[in-house]
């Protein structure tokens, strides 16, 4: 079995900002040459995700910040000196990986789904993790 990781710098550019990231992940697959496992993608940040959803509808992006931001405002309560609280909260609920079986070569994924960075705490420099095991 071969295992193979790689890890992509990005920049955000807003407070919230989800970007697609499926292609940079397709593209390291087609590389390592892996026909048959499993590709594993992570944040390392505690204000960042990664999750899967529709890539189809843009719209589709702007609703889960309009939604994660209902659900977990900014509160003059939190304690949290940085200031960051919510976007602790949302990271915590998008989760920081996401798992993504192989089969000949490619992302066994559905059709509309797409593989998304999630900034809850921008802008930054930010990066993600791309690991494939496999054969």
């Amino acid at each position: 079995m071969k295992i193979l990781k790689k890890t992509v710098n990005l920049k955000t550019h807003t407070n919230q900002e989800i970007l697609e990231i499926t292609d940079e992940v397709r593209k390291f697959l087609k590389e390592s040459r892996i026909e048959e496992g499993l590709v594993t993608v992570y944040s390392p940040h505690t204000t960042a995700g990664i999750l899967i959803n529709e890539n189809a509808d843009p719209d589709v992006l702007e609703d889960l910040i309009l939604g994660l931001e209902k659900a977990f405002p900014d509160d003059p309560k939190f304690k949290h000196m940085e200031g960051n609280a919510s976007g602790h909260l949302k990271a915590i609920n998008v989760g920081n990986s996401v798992s993504i079986p192989l089969e000949k070569g490619l992302l066994d994924m559905g059709i509309w789904q797409g593989i998304f960075f999630c900034d809850f705490d921008g802008p930054r420099e930010r990066k993600f993790i791309i690991q494939i095991m496999g054969e």
